[in-house]
């Protein structure tokens, strides 16, 4: 807007001198830019997956040994976990930057979008990988880096390009989605504890594995479904694009929700919690109504429907895990 622009917007004011026109120009391009830099930053790093493996990684520790000896290296592990995180994020969308700009839900990403170049992109997943790593080995040692590597090379380099080549990458991608488990447990000394004859955090953590890797199938199916038509587009064999029908996403969806009932229920063993024990009953019970909705009717509809309460539930019952789970 030029000083003539501001003056007949408010009439009666006097001009605004050049300058002062020019700064606000200037500002308001400086403020669009940084704007524009944190969505894409955002886009990169896919922040809320990361706070979900953040909340993973405090939930086992917790569920393991209880309050950590040490805040500050609770707060390093967490910082390191998120950083490999964000690398496996942006690896994950250089190796698919030609399917996603297939898709009109990931076309604005930056790599795709030329914002940022693939050399640039590797440097900065190799930058994070490595300082993620360093910063883990140092809060909790070698055993929970290592974890969290593993984690990210079976992200990148093994469910990644199965996405091209077969249905069965969900079940390959469960397995990284529940990592993160072992990170916390490993870090809170899980197996030096086990060794010393107190098995109750490896069930805890067991458990919360299983929860969470069972707890991916409804999610993901809800979302191959809600995109079903995209992923054929990209030419990603996810199971709604093999078998269009659902039926197949439907049962393992039903198959995986049924499961994860009783390990849920599993969670409150060591602690012995009548109220862990209900909240996961309740948790369990609300997720698999809305697996079966979503398996009978197989519409846009239930499938939203199904994804929003699988976020809820998982929520729901790390909180509850934190609150009442502690192992006697």
């Amino acid at each position: 807007m030029t000083p003539a622009d501001m003056a007949a917007e408010f009439p009666g004011s006097p001009p605004l001198p050049r300058a002062a026109a020019d700064s606000l120009l200037a500002n308001g391009r400086l403020a669009g830019s940084l704007a524009s830099w944190v969505r894409d930053l955002s886009r990169l790093t896919r922040p809320r997956i990361a706070i979900m493996v953040l909340a993973t990684v405090v939930t086992a520790m917790w569920l393991t040994a209880g309050r950590p000896e040490s805040l500050v290296g609770l707060a390093w592990l967490l910082v390191g976990t998120a950083l490999v995180a964000a690398s496996s994020s942006i690896a994950n969308q250089i190796l698919e930057r030609d399917t996603d700009g297939s898709m009109a839900r990931t076309a604005s990403r930056p790599i795709v979008q030329g914002r940022m170049s693939v050399r640039a992109a590797w440097l900065a997943a190799a930058i994070l990988l490595v300082a993620g790593s360093a910063a883990a080995w140092s809060a909790s040692g070698w055993q929970p880096a290592a974890a969290a590597v593993v984690t990210w090379l079976l992200y990148v380099v093994v469910y990644t390009p199965l996405k091209r080549i077969t249905p069965l990458n969900t079940a390959v991608g469960a397995v990284a989605g529940a990592l993160p488990v072992a990170i916390g447990w490993l870090a809170a000394d899980g197996p030096g504890r086990l060794a010393g004859g107190d098995a109750r955090g490896a069930l805890a953590a067991a458990a919360l594995a299983t929860v969470l890797y069972l707890w991916q199938f409804p999610h993901f199916m809800a979302i191959a479904w809600l995109y079903r038509s995209q992923y054929a587009a990209a030419g990603l064999k996810m199971l709604t694009v093999v078998d269009p029908s659902g039926l197949r996403a439907a049962g393992q969806s039903l198959a995986a929700a049924l499961a994860m009932v009783p390990a849920s229920l599993v969670l409150a063993v060591p602690s012995g919690s009548i109220r862990l024990f209900l909240a996961a009953a309740v948790a369990g019970i609300v997720y698999l109504l809305a697996t079966v909705r979503f398996a009978v009717r197989r519409d846009e509809s239930s499938a939203r429907a199904l994804l929003f309460t699988s976020l809820g539930t998982l929520l729901g019952l790390l909180a509850a895990a934190v609150v009442w789970g502690r192992p006697l």
